[in-house]
Order: C-alpha cells, then sequence, then structure tokens
C-alpha cells in the first residue's frame, strides 16, 4: 500500500471508534486515539485528567471568555491543542496510520494521500448504542449525546475552523447503522485498498 493517513471524525454514538478499531486491523495500520492524550501529559507534563477535561470543553471559550474563571484555562487549552497537532503530523509523517478525532481531518488536510471518513448515524440507533454498547442509563445517553455532540462541534470550529460534518472537508462519509461495525469497517478498507492499493 502506498502511504495513506485516514483520520476518523464521528458523532457521539456512531461508535466511530469501534470501526477504526476493527478497520486498524483489517489493515493492520497503527491507531492513534486516547494514547494521543497520554503523549500530550508527558509532553506538558499535565495530568491525563487534566488533558482529558481541557479536550472536552476546549471550545466553549467561544460562550465565555474564562469557562473556568481565568485566562490561564483558555492558554492550557491552547496549548494542549499544539501538543496534540504536533503528535498528529509527527504521526502522520512516520508512516501509515488511523487518526481519530482532535480536528486531525483539519491538521492533516494538506498532506497528499489523505482519507477523511465521518461516521454518523441516526439518533435513535445512536442512543442504543450509547444505551446498549455503551452501558450508560437513558438518561444518561440523552445527555451524553447532547453534550459530547455540542463539545465536538464547537471544539471543532474553534480549531479546524469549520463542522466536523462538513462534507466539504471529507472523502467518506457513512452511516454506522446501515451495516455492522465490522461490515463497515470492511467496506472502508476496501476502499482504502483500491484508493491507495
Amino acid at each position: 500500500m502506498e502511504k495513506c493517513v485516514i483520520t476518523i471524525t464521528r458523532q457521539f454514538g456512531s461508535m466511530g471508534r469501534a470501526i477504526a478499531q476493527k478497520l486498524s486491523e483489517i489493515l493492520k495500520l497503527e491507531l492513534y486515539d486516547r494514547d494521543i492524550v497520554e503523549m500530550t501529559a508527558k509532553k506538558t507534563g499535565m495530568p491525563i485528567s487534566t488533558i482529558s477535561y481541557m479536550e472536552e470543553r476546549a471550545s466553549r471559550y467561544s460562550f465565555s471568555k474564562f469557562p473556568l474563571g481565568d485566562d490561564s484555562s483558555v492558554e492550557k487549552r491552547d496549548e494542549i491543542f499544539r501538543v496534540q497537532k504536533q503528535i498528529i503530523l509527527d504521526k502522520a509523517d512516520a508512516g501509515n496510520c488511523i487518526i481519530v478525532g482532535r480536528c486531525s481531518d483539519a491538521i492533516l488536510a494538506d498532506i497528499p494521500n489523505h482519507f477523511h471518513i465521518y461516521t454518523y448515524a441516526p439518533y435513535e440507533k445512536r442512543l442504543d448504542n450509547c444505551i446498549n454498547l455503551l452501558g450508560m442509563t437513558p438518561d444518561e445517553a440523552v445527555k451524553m449525546i447532547k453534550d459530547v455532540d455540542k463539545a465536538r462541534n464547537e471544539y471543532h470550529r474553534k480549531y479546524a475552523g469549520f463542522m466536523p460534518d462538513n462534507p466539504l472537508h471529507k472523502d467518506l462519509m457513512i452511516n454506522s447503522s446501515y451495516l455492522s461495525f465490522d461490515d463497515t469497517a470492511a467496506v472502508i478498507a476496501d476502499i482504502v485498498n483500491r484508493k491507495f492499493g
């Protein structure tokens, strides 16, 4: 296979991470997701819990100038993004891989041989996934879908400059409820193989 870097952006509950994991197995590519948080923690000296907290709330700055009370939190969020951006660029430069989220589609927009994917699903299916696959209560699932979608959308708009579901920045948008997760990954793998040999 010629060099390619796959990014996966996803709606919460569409199980984009599960699809990415299966795709990684099929294509035998390194997968970078939560380990980017660990790498960021090492580089910044911040605890993993702080990185995760700041990631989820990075974009709320657009509604409140200092959402946690002072401008140091804004500076930390921007620092986390800068460090994660460099990690993503380094991993993409090192070889073929799959990167989940964190504005990787925007960060890697100009590299040759990128393949940007967006997974989505109908609301009811996402709700079902949250309850039956992720173990949430119905009330938790409703709240998480609302809150995480909002956070991801605002984060993407702040750091990428466009919404995560903008088709102008995607090579493939796929309804993850149409097939099983394994079959969805297999379809994506077939497209990648046809495109990149």
